[in-house]
This record gives structure tokens, C-alpha cells and sequence, in this order.
């Protein structure tokens, strides 16, 4: 017997009893944000296509990985659903399908979102719908779907009740992205589901606007990639693929000159330099690695750039039972991620302040 038939709460949900007018999610009045290019392209991928070629094999297939796109709007129906089509089948080894590719939706505006459900696609399933959202009552309110962390999307369109409205979001407190560049964790492995992805936790905690370059086991700091981002327009940029430098020496020669290669483009915008979130595994790797950021932080400091700052990796899981924050001893859990937030967010905070100064 399975636990679906001993357990409801564990049913895959349906779109079963109800009649919805479903609208693209990418077309007006929806709002489409995290991804940058999708305006001039497009294309529901973070990167532009002329830059994929450039970019190592990873970054070329993760590019179309979805993480860090949302879809607000406001709505006076009492049900909502998601029909989605992925690109892919996904059944990773550390990461449920309702992390890697699943909707989450979040009710609420400003810094007042709360989680209501998730949309999880079954066992093979790259099309599939669900019922996100139902109460009794037919007011306005705003909502915010989170897409799949680890899996991209072909189409995705939203159900509402035919005779129902549905209108532009609130617009972000901070409109400007912040911008998160690094590895695997920071693309969002291994969370329960979009929206507790430290990247989500920070954003959603300001009201910001976001944008995830996390490229899994890719990001390798390279001068192709800095340049690129040197091109966005962001209000911070969370410096973050520790993980992904292969060896502490690939680590020292590319750190600094990719910040470098950023600041050339963007002088003004703040830096936010993170070091490695699981410190405890290699107790002497870890503190040669923090070593490299820390040294790119204090000479940037020297030279007179007063807009970075730096945070200590081994503080992002906190003081008792860290070993509690990861599923595999390197990617963080949903505890893991929160932590990583509590302590990273004093950081973007006061980055979020230089921007504006």
C-alpha cells in the first residue's frame, strides 16, 4: 500500500473539479522577473544566446535552468493552478522534485509573502498540472510563483476562475536586482522547493528583485562570465563560487581578476565577497580558500573601494548543530539555507544602502 492511500496529504495535486481560464505567464499583465534577457530574447533562459557559446559545457546546459525566475500578479480569484510544461525529467539524488522542479506560491505583497503550496510534478512527468491556491472568498490579492530550481520550463501558463480579474503586482521595494553568482548552492541545491533557497529567503525578506547565477559544479569564475554581468543592471552583486574553483590555485587566479573585470564595468556597485558555507568538512581547506576571498576583499579595500564587504562562510550555519544543515555534507538542507540567510542578509542590507547613497 502506498502512503497516498494511507495518507492524503501526500497526493500529487490536480486541477480536477474546477473550471479556470488559463493565461500565459509570460505575457501581460503577469510580470516575468530573474530572468534578464527574456524581454529582447524571449527565451526562458538566464543567459543570452549569443553568450552560451562562450561559457564552459556546464554553464551552457544550466543556463536554461530556471532558478531565480518568479511570475507575480494581483487576482480576485478564489483558485488558482499552474499547467507546465519542463524541459526535462528530473529525479536527482539529493534534491526532491518538488525543489528541482516545482512551483511554489506565495500570497501576499512587500515584505509580507507567506508559502501556501507547492505544484510537484510526478515520477517521469515533464508536463503536468496543479492546483496551487483555493479559498472561499473572490477579493484581490497578490501572488508569487517561485519556478524550478534545478530544471527549466518550456511554458507555463496560470488558472483562474473565468469570471475573475487578473492585474499587474505591486512593484518591488527594490527594483534594481540583487544579483547571486556562484555554485550549486547558491542555484539552490538541495532545497525542499524554490522558495527556500537562501537567494529566495534574502530577496523575499526585502522585497527585492532577484537574479540567480548559480551554475552547478560550473561556475568557475571566468572572465567570460564577468564581463557578462558586467552588463546587467543590478543594485548588488553576491559574490559566491568557492564551491565550484576546482583547486585553491584555480581559486587564487581567478577570484580577484573576475572582481576586477566586474568593477571595471561597474565601479559603483556593491560587492558582497561569501566564502564557503560548509566550513567543517576540510577545517585547513576551508580557511586556505576564505583566505583568497578575504585577501581580494582587503585589497579592494586598500585601493580605496569602499563599496564591499566581506562574509565569513564558517559563521552561515551557526554555532550549535551545524552538522544539522546539509543533506550530503556539502549541499545546505531548508535549516541550511535559512542560516545561510540570517547570515548573509545584514550584508546585503548595508550593500543595498551603499547602492542607494
Amino acid at each position: 500500500m502506498g502512503i497516498e492511500t494511507i495518507d492524503r496529504n501526500f497526493l500529487l495535486g490536480t486541477i480536477d473539479g474546477h473550471d479556470y481560464a488559463f493565461h500565459d505567464a509570460t505575457a501581460n499583465p503577469i510580470v516575468l522577473t530573474g530572468l534578464p534577457f527574456f524581454v529582447v530574447e524571449g527565451e526562458l533562459c538566464r543567459l543570452p544566446q549569443a553568450a552560451i557559446p562562450k561559457m564552459n559545457q556546464g554553464v551552457q546546459g544550466l543556463a536554461w535552468h530556471t532558478t531565480g525566475a518568479m511570475v507575480r500578479f494581483r487576482t480576485n480569484s478564489p483558485v488558482i493552478a499552474v499547467r507546465a510544461e519542463l524541459r526535462a525529467v528530473s529525479d536527482m539524488n539529493h534534491m526532491p522534485r518538488s525543489g528541482s522542479s516545482g512551483f511554489d506560491i506565495y500570497l501576499g505583497q512587500g515584505t509580507g509573502k507567506v508559502f501556501r503550496k507547492t505544484a510537484i510534478p510526478g515520477p517521469g512527468q515533464k508536463e503536468y498540472a496543479s492546483n496551487l491556491f483555493q479559498v472561499d472568498t473572490a477579493e484581490m490579492r497578490e501572488f508569487t510563483i517561485n519556478f524550478p530550481l534545478y530544471n527549466g520550463v518550456r511554458k507555463l501558463e496560470i488558472g483562474i476562475d473565468p469570471e475573475c480579474l487578473i492585474e499587474p503586482p505591486t512593484p518591488f521595494a527594490i527594483e534594481k536586482p540583487i544579483l547571486f553568482y556562484g555554485s550549486s548552492i547558491t542555484q539552490g541545491g538541495c532545497a525542499s522547493r524554490p522558495g527556500n533557497a537562501y537567494t529566495h529567503i534574502i530577496a523575499r525578506r526585502l522585497d527585492a528583485n532577484l537574479i540567480n547565477y548559480g551554475f552547478s559544479g560550473s561556475a568557475r569564475g571566468t572572465v567570460e562570465m564577468a564581463e557578462l554581468l558586467g552588463t546587467i543592471a543590478m543594485s548588488v552583486l553576491v559574490y559566491d563560487y568557492d564551491h565550484n574553483a576546482p583547486s585553491l590555485d584555480h581559486l587564487q587566479k581567478t577570484h580577484a581578476p573576475f572582481f576586477r573585470t566586474f568593477r571595471t564595468a561597474q565601479p559603483d556597485t556593491p560587492v558582497v565577497f561569501v566564502s564557503r558555507c560548509d566550513f567543517d568538512g576540510d577545517m585547513v581547506a576551508s580557511r586556505e580558500r576564505r583566505a583568497v576571498i578575504r585577501k581580494t576583499y582587503d585589497n579592494a579595500r586598500a585601493a580605496g573601494d569602499t563599496r564591499v564587504l566581506f562574509v565569513d562562510g564558517e559563521i552561515l550555519f551557526g554555532e550549535s548543530e551545524r552538522d544539522a544543515c546539509t543533506v550530503d555534507g556539502c549541499h545546505p538542507n531548508d535549516l541550511g539555507f535559512m542560516r545561510m540567510a540570517d547570515g548573509i542578509t545584514p550584508a546585503v542590507v548595508e550593500a543595498v544602502k551603499m547602492q542607494r547613497r
